[in-house]
């Protein structure tokens, strides 16, 4: 790496942080400052602040069972060490937070495309899953700028052949980013869409093919068949595909979003998870909750409106950024 390389690298990385710190602040604003009114005038932590600490992490979002858990954590911690002052409260809720999003990091699955040699022999298959409306699409347009501008050759499949819109969207994308998009236009068979993506994909020695897929829960059955034969289909071309099944959610839905994975945990194996919207709510703590209740871990997380405003989830980041004061 030349030393322009470098000057470059740390420029995109102090401005993902920057990104990052205003796409959680609605959150943080929400629930430090009501943790601050919760502890003033204490010195110690008591059952009163673990109280107001379970109420405030249930409104950030975190989840009736993942803020069970961690108080359960923080009491024991209180219990073993006597002696806790709330001005220790950030530090450890830090850890424990921390702790529990360590178990389903991880950079596997998609991350390792920015790592992986190019031309491997074979694209690594993501098939991207979600209902309407959760920026599934767009999700996928920010992926694809994400690998193409890390000098990886990119495919995108519009499988989302319900909806105009998502196909017509997608090929928008495609031409912004720079990638070729298989499509056949609107009502035509999803899986059929796909094995070209594929093909095309294998044909062009891509390094990594991305589907798009309908979004419709009001017919699980329906929609896991049509999963399935997707699978099928691509399986002919690449025996292995889909590689990862990355679930997109909006995070300002809250517990909705939560709602929605353990449909489509239902319907597929979802293999990773990307979290949208951070930037427009106060509930950013959904990223603990459905991290910790899925046992899925969370690769992306979307904080704004540009192109790079994807990121790669990092937990050690992500804490830090949502405890900084």
């Amino acid at each position: 790496m030349g030393l322009f390389d470098f000057f470059k690298k740390d420029k995109e990385s102090k401005e993902q942080q920057q990104a990052l710190d205003e796409g959680l602040q609605k959150t943080k604003t929400s629930f430090f400052d009501q943790l601050s009114k919760a502890v003033v005038g204490k010195s110690t932590v008591d059952e009163a602040v673990l109280d107001d600490l379970e109420t405030l992490l249930v409104h950030a979002d975190v989840g009736i069972d993942t803020t069970v858990k961690v108080i359960d954590r923080i009491e024991k911690r209180v219990a073993r060490d006597k002696y806790v002052s709330t001005s220790e409260l950030d530090r450890i809720l830090r850890e424990e937070i921390a702790d529990l999003l360590d178990r389903n990091s991880g950079a596997t699955g998609s991350r390792a495309i920015l790592d992986r040699p190019d031309n491997t022999g074979q694209p690594f298959v993501i098939m991207v899953v979600g209902v309407n409306g959760v920026g599934k699409t767009t999700t996928i347009g920010k992926l694809a700028h994400r690998f193409h501008s890390a000098g990886k050759k990119v495919v995108l499949g519009a499988a989302d052949t319900f909806r105009a819109a998502a196909v017509d969207q997608l090929i928008i994308w495609g031409e912004r980013v720079g990638v070729p998009v298989i499509s056949h236009g609107m009502n035509t068979d999803p899986a059929s869409v796909a094995y070209d993506a594929v093909k095309k994909g294998v044909d062009m020695q891509a390094d990594v093919v991305i589907i798009d897929t309908a979004g419709r829960l009001h017919n699980k059955v329906n929609l896991m068949n049509e999963l399935s034969k997707i699978k099928r289909v691509m399986q002919k071309v690449i025996p292995d595909a889909p590689h990862e099944v990355l679930l997109v959610l909006d995070g300002s839905t809250g517990q909705n979003a939560f709602l929605q994975a353990k449909e489509f945990t239902k319907a597929t194996e979802v293999s990773a998870l990307a979290i949208t919207k951070l930037d427009g709510t106060a509930k950013g703590g959904v990223v603990i909750g459905i991290s910790d209740q899925l046992q899925v871990p969370v690769r992306y997380i979307g904080v704004g409106e540009k192109m790079t405003d994807l990121q790669l989830f990092d937990r050690h980041t992500f804490v830090n950024s949502l405890f900084k004061k």
